[in-house]
Order: C-alpha cells, then sequence, then structure tokens
C-alpha cells in the first residue's frame, strides 16, 4: 500500500515539476523582456533628450507673446544658468547701440588682438593685426558664434572686455532682467556669469524693438568670409516657418540653449529653451513649445472696408496736449501686420460710450524712451495725411516686467484710424488700430 501510493506521488511528481519548471521559465522570460525593453526606451529617450526635464538641472523654458508680453508657457524661467554663446546678444545690442549713435558705422573696421585671437572656438582664426568690418563682425557673431570677433568687437567699444562687460550688466538691468551678470563678451565660461530663460526672452524681445534696422542680420542662414561659408548655427530659420532669428548657445556647463523668434498671422512668440542634452532635442523641444502655443494664441481682427484713398482728418479742437506728449518714426519692424482688435460685447453703456467713435492708433513699443520719440516722429511723417497735426502721447507701461514706451495717437474716428493704419502699414510701419474704450482698458 505505501509503496503504491509512492509510485503514485513519484508519478505525479514528475508529470508536474516540468510544467512548473516551464512555467518558471516563461514567466522569467516574460518578465526579462520587459525589463530590458524597460531599458531600452529609457536609453532611447536619453539618446533623444527626451527624458524628464525635472531631472535636468540645466534645463529652463519659457515662451512670450511679444505685443501683450503675456507669459504663456514657464519652466525654471528664474533659475540662475550658464547663458554660453547667448550672451552675444547682449554683445549684439550694444554694438547696435554705437551704430545708432553713430559712433561707429558699418564699414569700420576692428581689429583683431592677442587677446581675441586667443578665445577658444568657435572662431575665425584671424591673426593679431589683422582686422574685420563691423558688418562682418556683426554675421560672425550671428551665424559662426565666434569667440575671437565678440572679444575683438568688446576690445573696439571698451577699454577692456572686462569692462564691456560690466557695461553689458548695466544694460541688462536697464531692460528688466534682474538676475543677469556678464563676465565676458562671447560667453565662454565663467562661473559668475549667469542668466535666465525669463531674462533672456526679454533680451530678445528688446533687440527686435529698439533696433528693426538691424535685427533682421539675425535671418541670415549663412556667412560667407574669406572664401569660406559658415552656416547660421540656429536650424529653426529653415526648419520653422515664421522663425527669423535669433541665437543658440552651448558650453558643458550649460548644455544647449537657444532663443527664437517666431511670428505667425501677426502673432510673435519668443521662446527661450535652456539645457537641451543635444542641439537636435533642443530644436525639436523649441519647436514643440511654440507650436503648442501658437495654437492657443490667435490674433483677432474685425472685417473692415477697403480703403483705396485717404479719408479726412478728423476734427481735433478738443485733443489735449499734454508734456508727455510731442509732436513728433523708427525704421519699419520686420514683416509689419495691421491688427484691428474686435470690440467686445457692449452693454447699454459701453454703446453709448463708443457713440463718440473715438479710436487710437499704435505704432510700436519700445524699451528705450528715445526709439519712442523716433518712431512717432517717423509714423507723423508716412501718414502725414492723417497724422500732421496730430500730438503722439508717449507713455511707459509694463508688459509683464519689462518696462517699455509705447506710441499711440488719439483722438481720430476708426476710417481716420484706419486709414492712418493703411497708410503706415504701405510704408512698411506697424499699425494697430482700436477703440479708445479698450485702448483706455489697455493701457491699465
Amino acid at each position: 500500500m505505501v509503496h503504491t501510493m509512492e509510485n503514485k506521488f513519484f508519478t505525479s511528481f514528475r508529470f508536474v515539476m516540468p510544467n512548473i519548471i516551464f512555467s518558471t521559465k516563461t514567466c522569467f522570460v516574460v518578465l526579462m523582456t520587459h525589463f530590458w525593453l524597460y531599458v531600452g526606451i529609457i536609453l532611447t529617450l536619453n539618446i533623444l533628450g527626451l527624458s524628464s526635464v525635472q531631472a535636468n538641472t540645466k534645463y529652463a523654458s519659457f515662451v512670450m507673446e511679444e505685443v501683450s508680453g503675456r507669459v504663456l508657457y514657464a519652466r525654471n524661467a528664474d533659475k540662475q544658468l550658464y547663458p554660453a554663446s547667448l550672451a552675444k546678444i547682449m554683445t549684439l545690442y550694444i554694438l547696435f547701440e554705437e551704430l545708432q549713435s553713430k559712433n561707429l558705422t558699418l564699414k569700420s573696421q576692428i581689429p583683431i588682438s592677442s587677446l581675441s585671437a586667443s578665445r577658444s572656438p568657435s572662431k575665425l582664426y584671424l591673426k593679431p593685426g589683422e582686422t574685420i568690418s563691423v558688418e562682418d563682425a556683426i554675421l560672425a557673431l550671428v551665424t559662426k558664434s565666434a569667440n575671437d570677433i565678440a572679444t575683438a568687437v568688446s576690445e573696439k567699444i571698451s577699454v577692456s572686455e572686462r569692462e564691456f562687460a560690466k557695461r553689458m550688466t548695466r544694460k541688462a538691468k536697464a531692460l528688466g532682467m534682474s538676475r543677469t551678470i556678464f563676465k565676458n563678451a562671447s560667453g565662454l565660461p565663467n562661473r559668475a556669469q549667469m542668466s535666465t530663460a525669463r531674462d533672456m526672452a526679454k533680451l530678445g524681445m528688446a533687440i527686435r524693438i529698439d533696433f528693426p534696422e538691424y535685427y533682421s542680420y539675425f535671418s541670415h542662414k549663412s556667412f560667407r568670409f574669406r572664401g569660406q561659408t559658415y552656416r547660421n548655427h540656429n536650424r529653426l530659420l529653415t526648419s520653422f516657418e515664421g522663425t527669423d532669428g535669433i541665437k543658440t548657445g552651448y558650453i558643458g556647463a550649460s548644455g544647449f540653449n537657444l532663443v527664437a523668434s517666431t511670428e505667425r498671422n501677426g502673432v510673435r512668440l519668443i521662446g527661450v529653451v535652456f539645457g537641451g542634452k543635444t542641439s537636435k532635442s533642443r530644436d525639436l523641444h523649441m519647436i514643440k513649445l511654440l507650436t503648442n502655443q501658437f495654437k492657443v494664441v490667435e490674433p483677432v481682427r474685425v472685417a473692415s472696408v477697403p480703403i483705396s484713398t485717404p479719408l479726412p482728418r478728423p476734427d481735433n479742437k478738443n485733443i489735449s496736449v499734454s508734456t508727455s506728449r510731442l509732436f513728433s518714426v523708427v525704421p519699419p519692424i520686420s514683416k509689419p501686420q495691421i491688427i484691428i482688435r474686435s470690440n467686445p460685447p457692449q452693454s447699454a453703456n459701453s454703446q453709448i460710450a463708443s457713440a463718440s467713435d473715438s479710436w487710437s492708433i499704435q505704432v510700436g513699443s519700445f524699451s528705450r524712451k528715445i526709439s519712442a520719440h523716433k518712431a512717432a516722429i517717423k509714423a507723423r511723417r508716412s501718414a502725414a495725411s492723417v497724422l500732421a497735426m496730430i500730438p503722439a502721447e508717449v507713455s511707459l507701461v509694463m508688459r509683464g516686467e519689462l518696462p517699455l514706451w509705447r506710441v499711440r495717437f488719439q483722438g481720430l474716428d476708426e476710417p481716420s484710424a484706419r486709414a492712418a493704419c493703411v497708410e503706415l502699414y504701405q510704408s512698411g510701419n506697424a499699425c494697430f488700430a482700436l477703440p479708445d474704450i479698450i485702448a483706455s482698458s489697455s493701457s491699465s
């Protein structure tokens, strides 16, 4: 009896064990398959630079809409990080200041010193004693991001690169870049040289608004110098529709940085990415950020009757002139648009208020008051049939954290406001026409 039970037990054991072993092997294979699949996915994401941005201590991003200054997206926007060659945007800003003030011309020659020639790549490899024109220097900074030229520019404008960096920092503070410190003109490694995504967005916006006559250099896709062609590092110029600038940057401590300015359908977005793992992943991330925000921000327009001839100027007897207004416009902003904002649903009171048909036009907002004055003068000349006797109002407003000088002409009726915008647009200037009820609400 015992032997019979033992035989049955061993028979069952021999039958069950292979199944158990087979099941165990199957489970092990399945588990290992999932494990290696997971590892493969993580490695792939790391290679592509798409792993969680929270794990990337160098990462920050920021997107804002230029006209309103509205922040659309922000991640680590105020974290101080290394700007790398984004510092050259400020170098160019100051160089444009020197051109605008006539201290330099595009043909002025910049000498190459031993110090500038010794700067590490990226560079043009000019030798001490050689020279480069200001215009070629601009293109070398924009496309090649040449460190030797950045130092040469700083030495041309200031007594030393160190003093030039102090000027860069002072200008940053004046533009509202409160968390930015510059230590050199190139962005080469320096532990004390820091900025933020938000600050770089402010700079990217300011350089386009203040120097529209020079901003177009940022759209150059290549630069030919002494028989050699250098491609612009900003690949979004060719891969993302509407992008017309501005600058890339990279050092080991920063990762791959980018400031981009893109305009579509009258909406311009400024995007900033710090800390990309590769230039390609950085570009793809910027494209994703901007694409998502363009879906959210759409221009608002109202239908208007085409105006073929200038309409009569309104009676301006009731227009008051204050000391903040001037009888007084800046070279044209790239790709200007006539943008007419629609009226919100009106209550009975607001309908009464709008019965006077009082409209205003806005020709721009500028980070420097002198640029606003110049813009006012040019606008009056360009639309003289409407604006010749209209005082311009130049007022200080805040766009987010950026102080701007806004230029408006008020006291118009709707047809005259539209006619002025048509003339300004035809001469290559920007123009917003809006009812005073909206203008006054946007002033607060």
